[in-house]
């Protein structure tokens, strides 16, 4: 298990660091000046070339990368200069609200999705299962956007159920800090409930036409015990591929639906660094948001090789 878990982490250091030279190179080739904007139109050329030298942007783009992914190896990620503190604390002060947006939107989606999923491939073929298919189709086709939208102006506004905008930090109370952020998960978490019902429906029809399954039947077990014991256990590692990747995108999905819902979250951050151009904040954003969709997925790998043992041979 040690090889195994060894082997897995080894084979993320190469995609880390693809990731930093693609992350670091489009921002780099994206129109617009830092020193321009940070110093308005009033500036001269002079003091927008003295900026630009205290920033290092007159360095060749060699020498940038290095200075940056050198420090960043020591999670020195730079400093923004327009809100003039290190990016690690900028990024830490605003990852509370994504997070806690993504576990719940995901508790929501799951809650959702396999219940709905189990129940399509045990109902195969009936109104039932086309009715489950039909719901997650629309899921993946409603924009998420679009969804938090109707949310808003139905629950929030003509209703008055939760409020439309804002945050509260869990400090001020659990339901409190829930509230805030029902609308904005169920939103997010639909088209994932649509992905992770699907997955579960076509797992799940896989193994109950196994042998096994049928031996189960024929000696009488009882049909709860095949669907969950049984069926379920083995259809799992496909369902938690998708569980992985949908909590990853759903950390770094959120920028609109943040935007829409005013949360003061990562994805408020990065259009805000964006229309700066502050490239410390973009680079150090993106590369800890990569970072973490990696590491989800390295955790994902290692739970493989503990429900199915197998999988540490590979």
């Amino acid at each position: 298990m040690i090889g195994y878990i060894l082997k897995r982490l080894f084979s993320v250091i190469p995609v880390l660091l693809i990731s930093s030279v693609v992350i670091f190179s489009i921002i780099h080739l994206t129109p617009g000046d830092p020193a321009t904007i940070l110093l308005g139109d009033d500036a001269n050329s002079e003091q927008i070339k003295e900026l630009r030298e205290e920033m290092g942007l007159n360095d060749s783009i060699f020498k940038q990368y290095w200075d940056w992914i050198s420090s960043a190896l020591y999670g020195d990620l730079g400093n923004s200069y327009f809100m003039k503190q290190p990016v690690f604390e900028a990024i830490k002060s605003h990852i509370g609200p994504t997070v806690s947006l993504a576990i719940i939107a995901e508790i929501i989606a799951l809650f959702i999705s396999i219940p709905l999923g189990i129940l399509a491939a045990i109902k195969r073929g009936t109104s039932t299962d086309q009715f489950v298919m039909v719901l997650s189709l629309a899921g993946m086709a409603v924009p998420s956007f679009l969804l938090a939208v109707f949310f808003a102006l139905i629950v929030g506004v003509n209703l008055g159920w939760l409020p439309v905008a804002g945050y509260s930090p869990l400090s001020s109370g659990l339901w409190e800090h829930v509230k805030y952020l029902i609308m904005p998960a169920i939103s997010l978490g639909a088209i994932q409930a649509a992905l992770i019902a699907r997955m579960t429906r076509s797992s799940m029809l896989e193994i109950l036409n196994k042998d096994f399954i049928k031996m189960a039947r024929a000696k009488g077990v009882k049909e709860r015990t095949i669907i969950y014991g049984h069926t379920l256990k083995n259809a799992f590692l496909p369902i938690l591929t998708v569980i992985g990747a949908t909590l990853g995108s759903l950390i770094t999905g959120s920028v609109v639906t943040e935007t829409i819902f005013n949360i003061p979250g990562i994805g408020q951050l990065i259009i805000n660094s964006i229309e700066r151009r502050d490239y410390s904040v973009i680079q150090g954003i993106v590369l800890f948001v990569t970072f973490t969709y990696v590491m989800v997925n390295l955790l994902i790998d290692l739970l493989y090789g503990v429900l199915d043992p197998r999988v540490r041979l590979k």
